[in-house]
């Protein structure tokens, strides 16, 4: 809940409004677990809350580790639904990639999570609690693994087509009543979804990365189905309206694959698409996905890819793969259990 839809708990329990605001430092800020763990709020109001209300928190199911230290959680999300997270550490970094939806609607070809349909979007409680219980407690002894520092809308589920509940989570995230987090730690990625990315833009100030993986509009129809009713070329044209020069970043994902999109011809395209935007471009090396006819692209041709793009001013960088024997990297998180 956000700070406003604790003060109607708290009113409707008869409470003085600032318990509002103690609940939310209870949920928040110190990540309680129980009712009886908030101990500046009375016996009398915390039974009251216990008896209408849960914490909403839930340990994950399971966890598989890669043996480059990232580790996928799976989450479950009732009626037998269950998503995936990828915690991705980098020294004194952790990254947290949550996902907003069970499956997904966009349906593009390459990707997993969207092979497998859509079945339902989660609740602003379910993609916190992803954030609020990983990393989770150490074992007595053990190292504890190194806090959150950033999150990216990157998992299961396009972040657009489930924005209000996505909003409600950047609120808690960013808000000083909530962790009070920089909007920068924050990154939604999208196939570009219009008009939501425009409420996204105007209503925060977090980074956005949009999947663009070929700049040929009909090459891209033909991969990503979202490319008919928000073509990239709207989509851009859109985002030179925002200044994305200062704080506030721009991404471009591509993923490369062997002789579909990264040759020079593609690069040049690109390099047009990309026009007067300030934005990074992310090559993404392509894992392979059981059934799909695509292929890797080589590293040579990632090198010439970025070098190109880097010879034309634009800044191009070759994303390191995390997770991939654990089927964590990019496009590959498809849960087959428990989802009906």
């Amino acid at each position: 809940m956000t700070l406003s839809e604790l003060k109607e708990v708290t009113a409707k329990g008869k409470m003085p409004s600032f318990v509002a605001t103690q609940i939310a430092k209870w949920l928040y800020d110190k990540k309680v677990t129980s009712f009886d763990e908030m101990i500046n709020i009375s016996k009398k109001n915390r039974e009251w809350l216990s008896e209408g209300y849960c914490i909403g928190r839930e340990a994950p199911c399971s966890h598989t580790r890669s043996s480059d230290g990232t580790v996928k959680y799976l989450f479950a999300t009732g009626n037998g639904n269950t998503v995936e997270s990828v915690y991705i550490p980098d020294h004194d970094r952790a990254t947290l990639c949550v996902s907003s939806q069970v499956g997904c609607k966009m349906n593009c070809y390459f990707c997993a999570t969207g092979r497998q349909g859509f079945k339902a979007n989660l609740t602003a409680a379910q993609i916190m609690n992803q954030i609020l219980s990983i990393p989770p407690a150490p074992a007595p002894g053990a190292t504890p693994m190194t806090p959150l520092t950033n999150i990216v809308f990157m998992g299961m589920g396009e972040p657009l087509d489930n924005l209000e509940e996505v909003l409600k989570v950047i609120e808690i995230l960013t808000a000083p009543w909530g962790m009070a987090w920089s909007p920068k730690r924050i990154t939604v990625s999208t196939v570009g979804k219009l008009p939501q990315l425009k409420d996204l833009l105007d209503k925060t100030q977090v980074h956005v990365a949009v999947s663009v993986h070929t700049a040929d509009p009909r090459q891209r129809e033909s991969m990503m189905p979202a490319q008919k009713p928000f073509p990239i070329q709207s989509v851009m044209r859109l985002l030179e309206g925002y200044d994305f020069s200062h704080q506030r970043r721009l991404s471009l994902e591509y993923i490369m694959w062997r002789g579909v999109n990264d040759d020079i011809a593609h690069a040049d395209m690109l390099v047009k698409l990309i026009g007067k935007n300030d934005c990074r471009v992310n090559l993404i090396r392509y894992h392979a996905i059981p059934g799909i006819d695509l292929y890797p692209c080589s590293e040579e041709r990632m090198l010439m890819f970025r070098n190109r793009l880097n010879d034309k001013g634009i800044t191009a960088t070759i994303r390191a793969s995390r997770g991939e024997d654990i089927m964590a990297a990019c496009g590959m998180l498809a849960n087959t259990r428990g989802n009906k």
